[in-house]
């Protein structure tokens, strides 16, 4: 995007905490997968408005659905109303499972989101924890929590005379796991142990 002339050497009067959003698209495919692997299409919700980030991460999903021999559905949405015409969508077309990507609108949305997958009986799997305690199946994405502490601690160093162009992006590395089995019964879904075995936290 350019905000930065380098993760290691930003320059300028900016850093902060990168959160992995794009290179974990393709996981969140995978993880779908497991849990329903004869499903053949599968949709794809993107925010249209974040053009850079939607972009990307629609190749990433493209890719990771070829590889894994689904049929991929991409639907915008910006907006509630959107997000409705997405899911009508989604219907007609007959996808079988939703993924979306890691905009932040979509966790902003999570309560709608989860009502209407519940509604229409659509698996899915978000970036966002707050998706999957909002009733979504399952989610994958970046500990936001433990990225928020990492910059604060930025913020505090910044205050005390550090200048932000010595200070390097920090990756955000660690990841979560959430399933929602509360959400998966009601789909009629058994989330395989191996699953299981690696999530995070499960919401019984």
């Amino acid at each position: 995007m350019g905000l930065v002339a380098s993760l290691n050497r930003p320059g300028g009067n900016l850093t902060g905490i990168n959160a992995l959003q794009t290179a974990l698209v393709a996981k969140r495919l995978e993880l779908l997968h497991e849990l329903m692997p004869a499903t053949t299409r599968i949709a794809f919700l993107v925010n249209p408005t974040n053009r850079a980030f939607a972009e990307a991460d629609t190749r990433e999903a493209h890719e990771a659905a070829r590889v894994l021999g689904w049929n991929l559905l991409v639907l915008n949405a910006s907006s509630q109303s959107e997000i409705d015409a997405a899911f009508a969508t989604l219907v007609l077309e007959r996808a079988g499972a939703l993924v979306t990507n890691g905009e932040s609108f979509f966790m902003t949305r999570s309560v709608q989101l989860a009502v209407l997958a519940a509604r229409h009986a659509v698996p899915a799997i978000y970036a966002y924890r707050e998706n999957a305690l909002a009733g979504g199946l399952m989610s994958y994405g970046s500990d936001l929590l433990k990225a928020t502490r990492e910059l604060g601690i930025y913020t505090g160093r910044i205050l005390k005379g550090e200048k932000p162009a010595d200070l390097p992006v920090q990756q955000s590395t660690k990841v979560e796991l959430i399933v929602n089995l509360k959400t998966a019964k009601s789909l009629g879904l058994t989330v395989p142990m191996s699953l299981l075995g690696r999530a995070d936290e499960v919401i019984e």
